[in-house]
């Protein structure tokens, strides 16, 4: 079957991107899930909506942090075993939360297990598989490997809210891990780790991609992070990136439907509103990767935090009050949801290159999540003291602003090429 494909005129490239997106499209229900868990959680064990955002920090903390490490093995042992590991860490995780009855079991199951093997699924892997096989239209294939995210939470969130309601939280846990482990058969049997395992170039390319790494993949992660701390461009980016965390992942992903059903809005419907923010962002994301392979990233990246800080200072005055001014916040917070991915890949590729931008652009994408934690756990916390979301959200938006002015200084010049054994001596590239 495999030989078919490759030797067909649909090239091998676009199959793995298909593959990847189907991929990501199911793991893409464990970022769904806490959002239509926190408040089922809260009236069947009495946790507070502190305790509760705190498992999902941890999740988001581990889920950026592993990212790094995903890269580099995915660099010296393939993408599918990485991949297959991940999907099936994922869906032990999950299924065993459903005979949880101890809040440290929540913070143990899917703090920790859930966010190690979903730090494998995370943004890493569409860079990965876009740098690995893509050389022309490498920024619409980013745009639209991190665009699964959203249609799995369009997919995934009423049907989760729906089952929530209908039969408990613990059937939602059952489906995220049913839809992971069907796409498992699918990797294995299609996935390649690189195209020169199918007698091909990446697509587009003019010549055979770069050996396989041989090294050891954690020092090459740690490596990557040493030369991206001596550079004023990683800095700007992982800041950048940890504001983009923080007003997504840890703020709206997680806490809109809480904050909705504060409004009076039903769960259901609120799922809803959540998912309708992920049809935007299909287009929005998909449309980033397109404008990546022709514009200046730096003022899309500008442009993107700009309308989403509008976004989130108009979010507290519309919910629950105003119909149309919601859909206003759904329009143009949705279409630049994710739209900082290709753009954010594109810039850590330039400056650091082909073969070291996948693993440094983890670390980028660890700040993201870190900041995706704290906001996660912050905003459960003033929930739970202020008694509203009003203050998080202005705050949340004022944030991006000051992100318009990080993106802005980004230099695109590339970095000096250093090999990794040097990494530790090598001079500051910036």
């Amino acid at each position: 079957m495999i030989a078919r494909l490759s030797s067909g005129r649909l090239h091998y490239a676009w199959v793995v991107g298909g593959i990847t997106f189907l991929t990501l499209l199911a793991a893409a229900g464990t970022r769904a899930t806490p959002g239509v868990l926190i408040v089922p959680l809260q009236s069947e064990f009495g946790w507070n909506r502190a305790e509760i955002s705190l498992a999902v920090s941890i999740n988001l903390i581990l889920f950026g942090l592993i990212g790094p490490f995903a890269a580099a093995f995915m660099a010296r042992f393939g993408i599918r075993r990485v991949v297959l590991g991940a999907l099936l860490t994922i869906a032990i995780g999950v299924g065993l939360t459903t005979v949880m009855t101890q809040i440290w079991q929540l913070y143990l199951l899917w703090g920790v297990v859930v966010g190690v093997g979903a730090g494998c699924m995370a943004s890493v892997l569409a860079a990965v598989v876009a740098n690995r096989w893509f050389v022309s239209h490498r920024g619409l294939v980013v745009g639209a490997l991190t665009a699964a995210g959203a249609t799995g939470q369009l997919i995934f969130l009423p049907v989760l809210a729906s089952e929530v309601v209908g039969h408990g939280w613990r059937w939602a846990s059952l489906t995220v891990a049913g839809a992971l482990l069907v796409v498992t058969p699918l990797v294995a049997l299609v996935m390649r780790d690189r195209p020169a395992d199918v007698g091909l170039r990446a697509y587009g390319a003019t010549e055979a991609d770069a050996p396989a790494v041989t090294g050891n993949p954690v020092s090459a992660a740690l490596d990557g992070l040493r030369l991206g701390l001596r550079s004023l461009p990683f800095w700007l980016l992982a800041g950048s990136f940890f504001i983009c965390g923080a007003t997504t992942n840890g703020l709206i992903g997680t806490h809109l439907i809480p904050a909705a059903i504060d409004h009076g809005i039903a769960e259901v419907t609120a799922a809803s509103l959540l998912a309708v923010i992920g049809v935007f962002d299909i287009v929005g994301t998909v449309a980033s990767g397109w404008l990546t392979d022709r514009f200046d990233s730096r003022w899309l990246l500008f442009w993107y935090y700009g309308l989403r800080g509008l976004a989130l200072l108009l979010l507290p005055f519309v919910l629950g009050s105003s119909f149309f001014g919601l859909i206003v916040f759904i329009v143009f917070y949705g279409l630049d949801w994710v739209a900082t991915v290709p753009p954010t890949v594109a810039l850590a590729t330039q400056v650091f290159g082909k073969q070291k931008g996948p693993v440094i652009f983890g670390w980028i994408f660890a700040s993201h999540q870190f900041g995706a934690a704290m906001a996660a756990f912050a905003a459960g916390a003033l929930r739970t003291w202020l008694g509203d979301y009003q203050v998080t959200f202005i705050s949340a938006g004022l944030l991006c602003l000051i992100a318009c002015g990080l993106v802005i200084r980004i230099s695109r010049s590339p970095a000096q090429p250093v090999t990794a054994p040097a990494l530790a001596e090598a001079p500051a590239a910036y």
